[in-house]
């Protein structure tokens, strides 16, 4: 059964089925899809498998913390030519891709290499961390049709669709069963490890609070001094008081590179109202990040000489769905593993082995870097 209904005065929802049973969903914000005075194609003919996934997780004692093993994804596309992108449009004289349409604004569809899939089966689980299947859910949101462009260059209201999806997708996602965390992301460039160019991100919802969460919970939890204490909050209040390493502030959001900033360039965005996830913003708060965001994705390109397209991880750190969800609030780390032009950096001992930071440069000297790119 498709579902058609307005998501924003703006945007339009359209969901539906790929030949192996994956959902799709159409973002429309461009005519005469938004009004619905036209359908989206649904008609995948692809000889298609129904879909499945083999995903496990075991549970690492030692480190507290659990391990996926996802050995269909060793198959998946890498790094096709443009005339064979899986992400593009399914247009005459080229082969099916996992978009039906002839074009499309905003995509958003289950992954077919997922890392983790399906709903937990109830009174199914022993409670063994030995062995157990990786239930949950991996979706790709492609931003534009445009195999050629990047994430800054899409235009304020394009920027505002891909938000309204990533809230729409964080909103149902999070009430799946078995759903702990749901993550926003997008990877960029082959340096950080992409399998393919068009410009995309991911969503993951996880059956549990993933490791970086946790130790913000750890550390929430430990300086809490009240029921309305935000550690999160008190960081950006301190960081707007010192200033020096704002690169960005609007009426609804600061961003600015963190007084510990572990890679060679590192933003943290921060709404200044305290809200769990992307589908508590308003529309407000949406409307000002879809210009505050391609503005700092913008500057990333330009941070080093030389460098046309700077690789980047964007990724939202949401709060999890049930315990802790009151101590933490939404934000978005944004960083390069580009150190210099043509360099990157590597993690090494001190940072893979031991999980001990060591940077290239300081937070101040980013931020100077940051400030010097913003236009007048």
């Amino acid at each position: 059964m498709r579902d058609t209904r307005p998501r924003s005065a703006h945007v339009r929802r359209s969901s539906g089925h790929l030949a192996d049973g994956r959902e799709l969903i159409y973002f429309d914000d461009s005519e005469p899809y938004a009004s619905g005075g036209a359908q989206r194609s649904f008609d995948d003919r692809r000889p298609l498998e129904p879909h499945a996934s083999d995903s496990r997780m075991r549970f690492d004692e030692l480190a507290g913390e659990w391990v996926t093993f996802a050995t269909h994804r060793m198959d998946r596309t890498h790094l096709p030519p443009a005339d064979q992108c899986p992400l593009c449009p399914t247009r005459p004289g080229h082969q099916p891709t996992e978009i039906p349409a002839d074009d499309y604004d905003v995509v958003v569809f289950e992954n077919r290499f997922p890392s983790f899939a399906g709903d937990p089966i109830e009174g199914h689980s022993d409670g063994s961390t030995t062995d157990v299947p990786a239930h949950g859910r991996c979706e790709v949101v492609c931003f534009t049709s445009d195999h050629s462009t990047s994430f800054h260059e899409l235009g304020v209201s394009r920027v505002r669709t891909v938000i309204e999806a990533w809230a729409d997708r964080t909103a149902e996602l999070s009430a799946r069963p078995g759903v702990a965390q749901v993550s926003v992301f997008e990877n960029r460039g082959k340096e950080i490890g992409v399998t393919l160019h068009h410009p995309h991100g991911q969503i993951y919802a996880y059956p549990f609070v993933v490791p970086r969460t946790e130790a913000m919970l750890r550390q929430a939890r430990r300086d809490r001094r009240g029921e309305e204490h935000d550690l999160l909050g008190d960081l950006l209040a301190a960081e707007i008081a010192a200033g020096t390493r704002i690169v960005a502030r609007g009426s609804s959001w600061t961003a600015y590179v963190p007084v510990a900033a572990r890679w060679p360039v590192d933003v943290r965005v921060v709404p200044h109202r305290n809200v769990p996830d992307l589908a508590a913003l308003n529309d407000d708060e949406r409307d000002e990040l879809a210009v505050v965001y391609p503005e700092l994705l913008r500057r990333f390109d330009a941070f080093y000489p030389r460098v046309a397209k700077v690789p980047y991880i964007a990724a939202w750190h949401q709060a999890p769905v049930g315990e802790g969800r009151d101590l933490c609030r939404l934000h978005l780390h944004l960083f390069s593993i580009m150190r210099a032009p043509r360099k990157l950096k590597y993690l090494a001992g001190s940072e893979s082995a031991m999980g001990a930071w060591v940077n290239d440069t300081t937070p101040e000297r980013i931020a100077a870097r940051l400030q010097e790119l913003a236009r007048d």
